[in-house]
């Protein structure tokens, strides 16, 4: 019986390392993180471990995910977030069976129909997600396009 043996791919990208890398340098490790210095991640019951060429650094794992998402959000270009809130938007309006008009990408926002109805106008902004009901007007800040649908009056569409 032969054995092949498969060379795993490093499951950290170049921007993993290099968001892992500032977290370390913004705590009290007491050396300088480059991002290749970074070998590895794991998580251990509430503890982050991240093993480095010059030793082993540990965070909370709950200070450790919004360091994460906070840095990701700071390294994001224009691009990759307008690509990341489409993914968003296109995701909702399966699940809530409605379309989309042409997006805004510099503001992104768009006006949301049900059949030929419009349902109001979704986006998002500094704050995050928001939502009206007509083309003007106040807007209600949400955490997720989900919300903002919901808050439109759109009930999520039966299976």
């Amino acid at each position: 019986m032969t054995h092949s043996i498969t060379k795993t791919q490093d499951p950290l990208t170049s921007r993993d390392r290099t968001i892992i890398a500032h977290i370390i340098n913004q705590s009290d490790y007491p050396h300088k993180c480059q991002s290749e210095h970074v070998i590895t991640i794991w998580i251990n019951d509430d503890v982050v471990w991240v093993k480095m060429t010059h030793g082993y650094a540990r965070f909370n794992k709950i200070q450790f995910k919004a360091a994460v998402a906070h840095f990701k959000q700071v390294l994001e270009t224009p691009r990759e977030r307008n690509d990341r809130l489409s993914q968003e938007l296109e995701t909702a309006c399966k699940k809530f069976k409605l379309w989309h008009g042409q997006i805004d990408w510099l503001s992104f926002g768009c006006k949301l129909f049900q059949d030929k109805e419009l349902m109001g106008v979704v986006g998002y902004n500094e704050r995050g997600w928001y939502c009206r009901r007509r083309q003007y007007g106040p807007s209600q800040q949400v955490l997720t396009i989900d919300d903002a649908i919901t808050l439109l009056g759109v009930k999520v569409a039966a299976a």
